[in-house]
């Protein structure tokens, strides 16, 4: 996959993120937006280094996604620990 595709999919899996997690972040609709792009990149490398499963060139693969969207994930986690939560 090009870095374009991994952008789109970032910005789906932030999205993803962002319906299991709802709230207001800190960030706003940008800094899930980034968070997203960058959990898709932590969430191939990862899945990639760890689990022995390299990045798919399809843009279609279940396991990319999968990791994408828990990269998201841990980073919003992450992010709202750090940050705080605005739910208070």
């Amino acid at each position: 996959m090009g870095v374009i595709a991994w952008l789109v999919l970032g910005l789906l899996a932030g999205a993803i993120a962002k319906a299991i997690l709802p709230g207001r972040d800190p960030g706003g609709c940008v800094g899930t937006t980034v968070i997203g792009i960058t959990g898709a990149f932590l969430g191939g490398w990862l899945s990639a280094t760890f689990l022995d499963r390299p990045v798919q060139r399809e843009f279609f693969d279940a396991a990319t996604w999968g990791s994408a969207v828990v990269g998201a994930l841990v980073l919003l986690v992450g992010y709202r620990l750090v940050l705080g939560n605005s739910r208070r």
